[in-house]
């Protein structure tokens, strides 16, 4: 159906929207930045789709030297906005690029659901959610977490702004190539997952380090 995307779109986006106003404060700001990674990942389709019928359809061309560089700007927009206008405090920019790389994925992933569902497996469905979706919430991630320290050295601003851009495409476009490869697949699949866990792990420690310095002051 010609306009799946968008009747997709609408399905997800209106009750999400419509649950704001009933959701806590705390948890609202997730919400809505979720609500952005589903806008983008919805925008950034349209982009892609112009730059496939560009490249006579070449799906390998484009997903590895394309998509990358589209979807990690337009994912990385609402963050840096998000960092420049209001904070540049680490936590909160952490969540909220997490959240809007995951909305992009979440929407990413239904659509592609919805495209090829007669061809969809369980492993198809666990790669897609704790492997695709995963890397893109650790690059939009990246970002965030790189603004955080950008933000407050206005002489690296620019350049480390670019840098953590394309440390984020540099990432997403390995990982393209790794699950497109027959022979390196797999070490694409864990890609996100080896980057991910060492990360919990060091921020758990850390939040522990910290609640046990206030508990003795």
């Amino acid at each position: 159906m010609e306009n799946m995307i968008y009747i997709l779109f609408i399905c997800m986006v209106a009750p999400l929207m419509l649950s704001l106003p009933l959701i806590k404060k705390s948890s609202r700001g997730i919400m809505i930045f979720i609500l952005i990674g589903i806008s983008t990942a919805l925008f950034v389709s349209e982009v892609n789709g112009v730059f496939l019928r560009t490249l006579d359809d070449d799906f390998l061309l484009v997903t590895t030297t394309v998509t990358p560089v589209t979807e990690e700007i337009v994912k990385a927009l609402p963050v840096l906005l998000y960092a420049f206008v209001f904070t540049d405090e680490r936590e909160h920019l952490l969540t909220a690029s997490f959240a809007v790389g995951i909305g992009f994925a979440l929407f990413e992933n239904t659509y592609i659901l919805t495209q090829t569902a007669v061809n969809v497996t369980i492993e198809w469905a666990l790669i897609r959610g704790f492997s695709t979706a995963l890397m893109h919430g650790i690059c939009t991630a990246a970002v965030g977490f790189g603004m955080s320290f950008v933000k407050k050295k206005k002489k690296l601003f620019y350049c480390g702004t670019i840098s953590l851009l394309l440390l984020a495409i540099t990432y997403h476009g390995i990982f393209n190539m790794l699950v497109q490869s027959e022979s390196l697949k797999y070490f694409g699949f864990f890609l996100p997952a080896v980057t991910y866990i060492p990360l919990v792990i060091g921020m758990v420690m850390n939040y522990r380090r910290m609640r046990s310095k206030n508990a003795k002051q």
